[in-house]
């Protein structure tokens, strides 16, 4: 059963150019509604997903650090009530570095919040206005302050392989980044996905993306910089000081059951992939006419499971149990890995094999996508 449960709130109240929802922009929101809408949702979640206490809750989505605290404190109490709370639970809120959204930090962490998450994305003005952000470096540093004043656990994170970006420059940067302290980094390499603003930047010339073998270089030195500062990689982008980790990310990685509720939430409970409606007005008529969000429910093939948790495992320092996996989708440990091709990499030290476990060597992760698309078999997911 579900022992993570994730909120979206899906509204921004300042348009950011990468936000999915910029529909969902809005001078005002009837608080009093959402909040019945969401402890609906909620509640029939519990009914189907209920049974073992939470260990992790995440606040996500468009601005949910500008949620009422007052609405935050009543979801919490409701979500305790329906699974009560694992000792020590992790509560995360997603929030950009705004001042406004800072300043309602206090109340929040007053009223339940443990950990925060921080878009701050780089360190210098020039870098931000490059990616769109809408914030300052002095602004997204200052809630940064606050938010270390304010809650036990602080995480932020950090785009580098950027244009022209040398292995000096990303030094100092990510120096800069460890002297604050966070017990918690994530650090993703820039990413050109197709349909973006940065792919039509890339097809116009307007810049060009750092090579692979720079990429590749930076990503050696991220590794080493998080090592000797206490921070190991426990993810191919996420590092954190032992014990730190992301219990609710790594819900996901583990390939464990949570649940989703808000609009655009997915979630994954008992074999199944639930979709909430994206659309705010679309999930509320739901909740209206029959007491959930949900616009797909969909029963998961036991390949189809396998291969996400394979897939997902292998992103994680741990990797995967094949035995585990196999006894847990009753499927030969053959058809979760390719074992030639297993052996074959690790002669070429990219993978690795202790018993029944299996993973991505530090080497390998650079080409951990390549790697996964060889050593998944392809024929998993309609097994």
């Amino acid at each position: 059963m579900a022992r993570a449960l994730y909120i979206h709130w899906p509204f921004c109240l300042a348009k950011c150019p990468y936000c999915d929802f910029n529909s969902h922009v809005r001078a005002s929101v009837d608080h009093g509604l959402w909040e019945r809408a969401l402890l609906a949702d909620m509640r029939r979640e519990a009914e189907v997903a209920g049974g073992e206490p939470l260990a992790s809750i995440f606040f996500g989505g468009g601005t949910p650090s500008l949620m009422p605290p007052a609405l935050v404190e009543r979801l919490l109490a409701e979500a305790q009530a329906l699974w009560g709370f694992a000792p020590g639970i992790e509560i995360t809120l997603e929030a950009n570095p705004s001042s406004v959204e800072a300043a309602n930090f206090a109340a929040l962490a007053q009223g339940g919040i443990n950990r925060v998450s921080l878009g701050i994305q780089a360190l210098d003005d020039e870098t931000l206005r490059f990616l769109g952000r809408l914030h300052d470096a002095a602004e997204g540093l200052a809630a940064l302050d606050i938010a270390q004043r304010h809650f036990g656990r602080v995480s932020f994170d950090v785009i580098y392989a950027r244009p022209g970006q040398t292995e000096a420059r990303w030094r100092e940067e990510l120096g800069r980044a460890l002297a604050f302290g966070t017990g918690h980094l994530s650090l993703y390499q820039l990413t050109i996905e197709p349909g973006t603003r940065f792919a039509t930047l890339v097809r116009e010339n307007r810049f060009t993306p750092l090579d692979d073998d720079a990429a590749a270089d930076l990503f050696a030195l991220t590794r080493a910089m998080t090592d000797a500062a206490g921070l190991p990689a426990y993810e191919i982008s996420n590092h954190a000081r032992p014990g730190e980790e992301s219990r609710h990310n790594l819900t996901y990685w583990r390939y464990q059951d949570y649940c989703g509720i808000g609009p655009g939430a997915h979630g994954r409970r008992g074999g199944m992939a639930t979709v909430r409606h994206r659309k705010p007005e679309n999930w509320l008529a739901a909740i209206e006419r029959h007491g959930d969000g949900i616009t797909e429910a969909r029963a998961l093939p036991l390949g189809e499971q396998a291969a996400e948790a394979m897939l997902m495992g292998l992103r994680l320092r741990e990797g995967v149990d094949l035995d585990t996996m196999a006894a847990r989708f009753a499927l030969p440990t053959d058809a979760l890995c390719d074992p030639a091709k297993l052996a074959f990499y690790e002669t070429q030290g990219l993978t690795w094999r202790h018993g029944t476990g299996i993973g991505v060597t530090p080497d390998g992760m650079p080409l951990l996508d390549a790697l996964l698309g060889e050593l998944v078999p392809a024929a998993l997911v309609s097994a």
